[in-house]
């Protein structure tokens, strides 16, 4: 979970050079990061190694300061030498790229031609790019076939809307009003994508060559996910969820094959629970597909499985792994490299078919342009195992790795330039012990000028999920609280990821809960570590974070002032208004808001409203669908009739994962929040209440 005109590449590459030489000339240049240079970042993403290993086809994604957003060119590499060079930089935004079977053609995505994204082919040889498709919608899940002749992609696929009666007959030439909208589905809306239109998601297949499309999976379901194809070029492999009532189905799927000639469907997988992501073997044996075996709980950690290419010996080869596997790639018949987080930080290991693996890459931090700093990294693998991965720092975005023979080497160095102009705060690893003895991971920056000894405002960031992680990568909001003065802790409570099912289902049917205890801690640690000032404590987070948030000011008043981010606050209106109608019931619940309704009061941060004595601000995208304005404009409502002070900011267009998506809105957001706790620093709470007296 955005690129180029030719002529303004060059500056647009460089930082957007123009435009930031016409801020210096009329500002003094400032060592301190600032919200301009959010748009200055670029950072490496989706890695993808040639089947020989010799080059690396990556999406450089980099900051637009005129469109206010962060577009995707491709660039290519040469794993020896470590040149570079663009490949697609035409001003429209390119992604999703992937090697024909021989490396001589890239496949990818493009806006180019200002028909939405279509399918485009690129021959390195000549340079020579042409577009294939002409899609009424974006394709998805690119895959070559094994002899490079055809293409596999997913598309969705208009249907009919429901009608109820009808509406009387419009005179030619009037105007009249929109008509109405329909809705009998159980997920009838969704982030990011807004309400949904009718239809399904279906597999295609379109020759490499161009032409028209054909569709090759059809009926009342989606059928999607990654796609493979089997060596012999007749089937490709598909996830979908194809039972009986699948819209209250929870955390349901299976693989299936589709046979090319006859479109016959062959369910490979049988289980309650997720199996999706297939990919056959080189020499067309296994299958390897990720997923897990469903239960009540809140949390399973994702497994990596092989089968047999019949579907028959399905087994895990990460039992004994007790961490979430991300991602997995192919690398000969025999081996496969996967991914997973392992205490906030990305490791990537080799796996045989008898469950043994060895770590390859272990310190593979995170490092995406993101306002937080979530745990996350891309790679790719080839024939050989040389591996493709993009990795930054708690400094800086991601750049480009290649590792061959067990050394690795940095390939790109996309923002060391203008970056060594900014002072950028330090990090450090923090020791917690939460009341019960049991560890904490937390990450401790300080403002980039601390003096030794002095004591500065503290800011308590917590993640959201809760069933996630944060590592020790770059934030742009942490810099930007940094730059302003403040002290920035954020951790990894029970409940968080990378960590064991176990310690994440530390807080299963019990959220909010004991993870407050753990951020209690991490807050005493820092005071005692003498960089927090006691005095001068404030708290923020988004989505799992900002219910914590609310949460913790509705248990102690500690905090100076507090910003929670798109929260739950009234865990009955959540669960019935969000996209996800299914999942808070079935598993954070184990029951209907309507047959345990103490259970969701007890644990709806609503329900401490009446203890708030903590000036709160409220912060949502408006068009949030996870969870849903209404749930902050409850909040803010609540916090008014009180008396606390609050404001409500809403971000316009933005949903629950973009609220930090443009430039613009994530520099204000952090600007906002930081100039409401400026507000109450240093006793600016009593002084407001004794303004407020006198008047």
């Amino acid at each position: 979970m955005g690129k180029l005109r030719l002529a303004a590449f060059t500056a647009l590459a460089l930082g957007c050079a123009p435009i930031a030489a016409h801020v210096r000339a009329q500002e003094a240049p400032t060592r301190a990061f600032t919200g301009n240079d959010l748009f200055k970042l670029e950072g490496a993403a989706d890695p993808q190694i040639s089947p020989d290993g010799s080059q690396i086809v990556y999406v450089r994604v980099s900051g637009d300061i005129m469109h206010d957003r962060y577009s995707p060119s491709l660039w290519l590499v040469d794993t020896k030498s470590g040149m570079q060079r663009p490949l697609v930089t035409n001003g429209s935004a390119a992604f999703s790229p992937r090697w024909s079977p021989d490396g001589t053609r890239i496949a990818y995505v493009s806006t180019a031609g200002g028909d939405g994204a279509q399918l485009h082919i690129l021959w390195l040889k000549s340079g020579a790019s042409v577009r294939v498709t002409d899609l009424p919608d974006s394709p998805g899940s690119i895959a070559w076939s094994p002899d490079g002749t055809r293409i596999a992609y997913t598309m969705r696929v208009p249907g009919d809307a429901p009608k109820l009666g009808k509406a009387p007959d419009k005179p030619e030439g009037a105007k009249w009003a929109k008509p109405l909208k329909i809705i009998d589905k159980v997920t009838y809306r969704f982030d990011d994508a807004g309400y949904l239109k009718p239809g399904f998601d279906q597999v295609f297949v379109v020759s490499a060559e161009g032409g028209a499309s054909r569709r090759v999976t059809s009926g009342n379901w989606d059928a999607g996910g990654s796609l493979s194809w089997m060596p012999d070029g007749r089937a490709i492999l598909f996830t979908g969820n194809r039972v009986e009532d699948w819209e209250r189905a929870g955390r349901e799927s299976e693989i299936y094959r589709v046979d090319l000639a006859s479109g016959a469907i062959t369910t490979l997988t049988h289980r309650v629970g997720p199996d999706y992501a297939p990919s056959i073997s080189p020499d067309g044996k296994r299958i390897a597909y990720l997923g897990f075996d469903d239960s009540p709980r809140a949390y399973e950690d994702t497994q990596l499985y092989v089968m047999n290419a019949d579907g028959s010996d399905p087994h895990s080869l990460t039992t004994s792994l007790d961490r979430s596997v991300n991602a997995f790639d192919w690398s000969g018949s025999d081996t496969i490299y996967a991914s997973y987080a392992d205490a906030g930080i990305i490791k990537v290991a080799r796996i045989g078919m008898d469950g043994r693996r060895s770590v390859a890459v272990q310190d593979l931090v995170p490092g995406s342009i993101s306002d937080r700093p979530y745990a996350a990294g891309d790679f790719s693998v080839s024939r050989d195992g040389t591996l493709a991965y993009g990795a930054g720092s708690f400094e800086r975005p991601a750049d480009l790795f290649v590792k061959s023979g067990g050394k690795a080497r940095q390939l790109t160095h996309l923002n060391v330039t203008w970056m060594q102009g900014k002072d950028i705060a330090p990090m450090r690893k923090l020791a917690v012990t939460a009341p019960d003895g049991k560890p904490i991971d937390a990450w401790l920056i300080e403002p980039p000028h601390r003096k030794p000894g002095e004591r500065v405002p503290l800011i308590l960031e917590i993640h959201g999920g809760p069933n996630a992680e944060y590592g020790p990568g770059f934030s742009t909001d942490d810099q930007l609280y940094a730059a302003a003065g403040y002290a920035v802790l954020y951790t990894n409570p029970r409940g968080s990821t990378s960590y064991g099912a176990g310690f994440a289902n530390l807080i299963d049917k019990d959220y909010p809960g004991p993870d407050y205890d753990d951020l209690m801690a991490a807050v005493d640690a820092a005071i005692a570590d003498g960089v927090a000032d006691p005095k001068n404590l404030f708290v923020t987070g988004g989505s799992g974070g900002g219910v914590l948030t609310s949460w913790i000011v509705g248990k102690t008043d500690r905090f100076a002032a507090a910003a929670t981010q798109k929260p739950v606050i009234n865990w009955t209106s959540e669960a019935l208004t969000a996209d996800l109608a299914t999942f808070a019931p079935r598993y954070w619940f184990g029951a209907m808001p309507w047959e345990q309704p103490m259970e969701y009061w007890k644990r709806s941060p609503l329900s401490l409203v009446g203890n708030v004595k903590t000036p709160t601000m409220v912060v949502v995208g408006e068009n949030d669908y996870r969870t849903p304005a209404s749930e902050s404009e409850q909040y803010y409502a609540a916090l008014q009739l009180r008396g606390v002070p609050t404001t409500l900011v809403i971000v316009p267009d933005a949903s629950h994962h973009g609220i930090a998506g443009r430039p613009s809105q994530s520099a204000a957001k952090a600007a906002a929040i930081i100039a409401w706790f400026d507000k109450y620093k240093n006793g600016g709470r009593v002084d407001q209440a004794a303004a407020k007296a006198g008047d």
